[in-house]
């Protein structure tokens, strides 16, 4: 039971991160000086999401994921962990990183006064919201991987 807790925390705070990068994109489309704190909470949060995420997938992949490895190299859609995963584990750090600049984009510009700046936030939420989906997309395709491996044995 810890297990699946564990693994849906990480979904559901990966989601919540993505969601904050939706935030964070609309508030920049229509920044003002009334919205800058909205979206500075918004940047940390999504940060915050994202790394939690992170952390509770990482601890939840060392402990628990070499059982469903067995059984999704085992069964009809070996592909699932020997290509999908090694893609997710890759890309996801890119993901970790945009997150983590996030805030820093935010804090240190004025968006409001400042386009490029702008322009440079609006990039990287919107990276975080189009990676975080595939991140999603990843996983779903993982465990359906050991859902045809319980299947097929």
């Amino acid at each position: 039971m810890v297990a699946e807790g564990i693994l849906m925390s990480h979904v559901v705070f990966g989601v919540l991160g993505v969601l904050g990068g939706i935030w964070v994109f609309a508030e920049v489309l229509h920044v003002s000086e009334s919205n800058m704190k909205r979206i500075k909470y918004a940047s940390i949060a999504t940060a915050m999401l994202i790394w939690l995420s992170y952390l509770l997938g990482g601890y939840w992949y060392v402990e628990y994921y070499g059982a469903d490895k067995a059984i999704i190299k085992s069964g009809p859609w070996p592909w699932a962990h020997s290509f999908i995963m090694e893609v997710k584990e890759h890309i996801f750090f890119s993901l970790l990183l945009l997150g983590t600049f996030l805030p820093i984009a935010v804090y240190g510009n004025s968006l409001h006064a400042d386009r490029s700046a702008r322009n440079l936030v609006l990039t990287v939420s919107g990276l975080i919201v189009f990676i975080g989906l595939g991140m999603e997309g990843f996983g779903a395709v993982i465990a359906m991987g050991v859902k045809m491996g319980l299947l097929a044995g």
